[in-house]
């Protein structure tokens, strides 16, 4: 029993201290193209594309319907006019299928920006963004791409409260450094 708890408690120590996303400010964000949902409606998300129209907003969370998660999307569907003011794309990545997605987006995204099916963890993975005391879960990471595609900012921390207000500067910055 002690075990078991001690385990526990490991468990949700780890869980509750950021952890930093090893991907470096300036280096080449990793392409993807994955299935999303933008108000119930499937499409193909392709970072490319989206980044000839602008910064990039990619934020990988747990799962859907949780807790934490919804707070964070509805922070999101929130800002949404802000990130259009600075001409940023907003994509809310989890392992969560695009069925349970279709759902996500409209209830809880309130269908204000798309979220993006990555069930193997790919996209997760090649941006370093796995939850290392749930590996089967993406950690909650937000990072802002520039148009050039390099990551120009990140930040991971599982409690949702920051990480819209600092893409949010971490955008003004990147605009304001463009000019």
């Amino acid at each position: 029993m002690r075990k078991v708890v001690t385990a526990v408690a490991m468990f949700l120590l780890a869980a509750a201290l950021p952890a930093v996303a090893s991907l470096t400010i300036g280096a080449t964000a990793p392409e993807f193209k994955t299935q999303a949902s933008l108000g119930g409606k499937v499409f193909e998300f392709d970072l490319a594309s989206a980044l000839k129209k602008g910064p990039v907003v990619l934020y990988f969370y747990p799962a859907a319907f949780t807790h934490g998660c919804t707070i964070e999307a509805h922070d999101f569907a929130d800002a949404m006019d802000q990130y259009k003011a600075l001409g940023a794309t907003v994509i809310g990545v989890s392992h969560d299928t695009i069925e349970t997605l279709n759902q996500f987006s409209v209830s809880e995204c309130r269908s204000k920006f798309p979220v993006a099916s990555d069930p193997d963890l790919a996209i997760a993975k090649s941006y370093d963004a796995i939850l290392a005391a749930a590996p089967q879960y993406a950690n909650r990471t937000s990072y802002v791409i520039a148009k050039n595609g390099s990551i120009y900012y990140t930040y991971t921390d599982l409690n949702p409260d920051q990480h819209v207000a600092n893409t949010l500067a971490a955008l003004k910055q990147l605009e304001n450094s463009t000019k």
